[in-house]
Formats: structure tokens, sequence, C-alpha cells
């Protein structure tokens, strides 16, 4: 990794990083990315090594702008409509286009490229201020919980990663993922845009895939975003022991560990409060985090996807 001189004070030192063939973590309406310039093997390989990321795993290409992101894939009429909610937290895997000048270490072995424009000012001025798409999964160790903050992102990596503090992410889960050939839209990972609102866009089906299907897209193996707590889903009560993630009313007269994600049972609220409040609650040293039900409805399907992969045996 590129050892600095200075902390990078400004956007055009975290873009000069980039260019350079270094590492930055930066800010994202869903979480934060651990960004490297994409066309440069040498530096997207140093995000397999630094997050210990499994190389068979693709990685999400962030551009500026629909004009950035036309050099890089291949848009169908459909994916074109679908783009029209760019910036914004959703990923379009499309055919990468001949000649894209992108590592092949991106697509991990696959024709297609996940590739979106994120919704944050931060985001959007670091990657045009470095004059080139920047491939950024979730900057956290593989596997773990997925950051929020800037904090838990120094914590993750001890400080090894220059930081772009953009405030806590509004979204607080990733982005949906849509793999787009032709007319057929398949929804590989659900996220902060909710399949109804897709399907209102494209005025027809969004599909699923089975659980279980080989690796398309990132966010699709089956154990992910896991707290070093074991999870114990569906609780309607915590029991003696362990720590409790409630939804919608507190259990009475629990003096156990306990946060809630929305006391109101308000979908967006409890979203952007998931993985934070995963990583408080892991931080208090329970072997066992007892969740309360989360309807599958709207965002409720990413956060039980999540909740499902973070209990999933590892």
């Amino acid at each position: 990794m590129q050892k600095l001189s200075a902390a990078p004070a400004t956007i055009a030192d975290f873009a000069q990083i980039i260019r350079a063939g270094g590492l930055v973590a930066f800010p994202t309406e869903t979480v934060y990315g651990l960004g490297a310039d994409a066309s440069s093997s040498e530096a997207v390989l140093a995000i397999y090594e630094t997050k210990g990321r499994p190389r068979f795993n693709p990685l999400i290409v962030h551009c500026a702008d629909f004009a950035m992101a036309e050099t890089l894939v291949v848009f169908s009429p459909v994916a074109r409509r679908l783009a029209t909610l760019w910036p914004g937290p959703l990923t379009l895997v499309l055919p990468k286009r001949r000649g894209a000048p992108l590592s092949d270490l991106i697509t991990a072995g696959l024709d297609t490229v996940g590739i979106r424009i994120p919704r944050h000012p931060l985001a959007l001025d670091l990657i045009a201020t470095a004059g080139r798409p920047i491939a950024a999964p979730s900057a956290n160790p593989s596997g773990r919980l997925s950051p929020t903050t800037a904090g838990q992102v120094i914590a993750g990596f001890g400080g090894r990663v220059p930081v772009l503090d953009g405030g806590p992410c509004a979204a607080g889960v990733e982005s949906t993922i849509l793999r787009v050939e032709g007319d057929s839209v398949v929804q590989l990972r659900p996220g902060a845009l909710p399949r109804a609102e897709l399907e209102a866009i494209i005025g027809g089906p969004v599909g699923t895939i089975a659980t279980g299907h080989g690796i398309l897209a990132p966010g699709m193996m089956s154990s992910h975003y896991a707290p070093r707590a074991r999870l114990r889903l569906e609780a309607m009560a915590p029991r003696g022991g362990e720590a409790y993630l409630g939804f919608g009313p507190s259990p009475t007269g629990w003096r156990g560990p306990l946060r809630n994600l929305s006391p109101g049972s308000d979908l967006r609220e409890a979203a952007r409060n998931l993985f934070s409040m995963l990583n408080e609650l892991d931080g208090e040293g329970a072997e066992t985090i007892a969740v309360a039900p989360v309807p599958p409805t709207g965002l409720g399907e990413a956060i039980n996807d999540r909740l499902a992969r973070a209990a999933a045996p590892r």
C-alpha cells in the first residue's frame, strides 16, 4: 500500500492517491467503500489483499456520470431506463464494453460488470477529480459488517487506509443489484432501492434468483456481513446472556444490551441503523445477538437478506 508523507486533507489529495495506484475509503449514500483505480490491476489487487476478499467475488465500479459509465458497459433500452435512477443506490450488471479500460480482476472472470453512480457529493467529487472510474467494495475486512461511518472504517483496518469522512451514510445498506439482459431484469441482491420501486420504473416484474446460485455479483456469498457474535433471528424476546436488536416496541423489563432498529417500525430507519447497531452490540461482548422479526416487504427484503447472510454458518 502507498506510504503517505502526510494525511490527505482535500479531495485533490485523495484523488491523487487513486491516480498513484493507492487505496482510499470514501463515503457513499449506502456504506463506505474501499476504492482504487478500476483500470489498474495492481490497485485492484490491493483491494482484494487489504480486505482479504476472495478473488472470485467481483467488484462494483463507481462512475461520476453516465458518460463515464457508457465507456465501460453496453446499455440496453431497459438498462437506460433504470439508469434514470442514478445517482442512487442501484448497481446494474451489464455486458462489458469491448476495450473498456477496466482491470480483468474486477469481473472475476465474468463478461459483465456491476456499475453505478453513487448519490453522495464527496464520492462524485472524488471520482470526477481522479478522472477515472473507481472500483470499490465495502470498506471492511471481508465477511464482516459493512461500515456506515468513518470511525468504523478506521477501526476495521486499524488506520491503515486513509478515510474521506463524509459523516454517517444515509441509506445504511448496500445498493440493490440488478442483472439486465435485453428486456430481462433479475435482482441479484436486494438493497436500498426496494423491488417495487424498480418495477414501477420498467413497467414490469423484476425477477429474483434462487438461493445458492453461483456468484454473479458482489454480496451473493451465503455467509457475509457478519458480526463476531452469533445471530438468532426471528427472536420475539431475548434470552439471558444475549444482546437484543429490536424492531418496533422494545421488550419491557429487559436490562441486557439493547438497540432498536426503529421503535416506530420504520423500515428506512431500520436499514439506516442495521450495520451500525449490529456493530455496537457486537462490541458489548455477548456471544449471541437475538434479532426481532422484520417484515419482508419493501426495504425489509434487503434487511432480512443481510441478517440471513450474517447468521449463516461460517
